[in-house]
């Protein structure tokens, strides 16, 4: 076996270390609207959806890891040192957006990270013009193309729930509806927990398994039991750490929320991640796609309701993730070259 077990042991809780930063990073995805429509406190919305992010590792299969860890980079170019260099990009990009309160999607920062990483690995082998053997287009197609479809799939779907609620409960009054749907909305979000969990966990899940079969520790690819507990642990313990600058964003600035619209939001984004992770077997962004629905909601009364201001900023977020990371993690993987070989 040619890498020493301690740089895997190491370049797995880097690993891991990325998965509770995601956690606290997303955690907005899946608590500002329900805190922000104040069915629960902060502190009892994060260890709710933190409590639905692990229960996902029963239910929820491992195609996202294998996109991730086998289908979006060529294999004979990985290393550990590039999925290290990939994952100082991704958190790199991460902590940056996080300390802005910028709802960017920590999915897409981690496959830039390792795809910048990938590719300094073969410029450094094959020179600067053959960067991109490094990737695997397909999936790559694939998944930038639902960087477009996701967030429209929960403005579209979001709108769609807020029109039936409003004819089912045309003869309800606001304050009867909003008490229906405070209690509704604490199945929304969990919903919303658990598939933020299902497929955002699987991401890493999947690095993990590309750091063990690069050293040699697996034989094949695949995705070992504790793997997955582990990756769904580190993101619930990061959910609980909460994330509050980017609850605040989402939350209240994006748009204003009521338990109704709330549940819409929520459900809407939940159906899009479940159809990415169970049918697509897919990276998709939960950040994406709950902007995406929070639009959807507060756009359905008047199209000023939603800051697009504030929308405009984060999309150009969104826009810069992959190519940032991607950045960061060949800078990364140019400096560790220096000392290995």
């Amino acid at each position: 076996m040619g890498t020493s077990l301690i740089l895997v042991a190491i370049i797995v809780l880097v690993a891991l270390a990325f998965d509770f930063i995601n956690g606290f990073h997303d955690a907005a995805n899946s608590i500002a609207t329900v805190v922000a429509t104040r069915v629960l406190t902060p502190y009892q919305a994060v260890l709710w959806a933190a409590t639905f992010n692990f229960i996902a590792v029963f239910v929820v299969g491992t195609g996202v890891a294998k996109t991730v860890g086998s289908g979006m980079i060529d294999l004979q170019y990985v290393t550990p040192y590039v999925i290290l260099g990939g994952l100082i990009g991704a958190i790199t990009w991460d902590l940056i957006t996080w300390w802005f309160g910028l709802p960017t999607s920590s999915s897409h920062a981690l496959i830039g990270g390792y795809a910048g990483a990938a590719m300094a690995r073969v410029a450094h082998l094959r020179g600067l013009n053959r960067i991109f053997d490094a990737i695997i287009w397909g999936a790559w197609i694939k998944t930038l193309v639902f960087i477009l479809i996701a967030p429209l799939m929960g403005m579209t779907l979001a709108y769609a729930l807020m029109i039936a609620v409003y004819w089912l409960f045309r003869n309800a009054s606001p304050l009867k509806m909003d008490k229906y749907f405070r209690r509704l909305q604490l199945a929304s979000s969990a919903l919303l927990s658990f598939s933020h969990g299902g497929n955002d966990a699987q991401k890493t899940a999947g690095i993990i398994a590309g750091v063990l079969v690069a050293a040699g520790v697996l034989k094949t690819f695949e995705i070992p039991k504790w793997v997955i507990f582990a990756a769904y642990g580190a993101i619930a313990l990061g959910t609980l750490s909460g994330g509050w600058r980017i609850v605040h964003t989402m939350g209240s600035r994006l748009t204003r929320l009521k338990p109704r619209s709330g549940f819409c939001a929520e459900t809407a984004a939940a159906i899009s991640i479940l159809f990415a992770t169970e049918y697509a077997h897919l990276p998709v962004s939960t950040t994406h796609v709950t902007a995406g629905a929070i639009a959807g909601v507060g756009s359905i009364q008047r199209l000023k309701a939603v800051r697009w201001g504030l929308a405009t900023n984060i999309l150009w977020a969104w826009i810069l993730t992959i190519p940032a990371a991607a950045l960061v993690g060949s800078l990364s993987m140019a400096f560790i070259q220096l000392f290995v070989s």
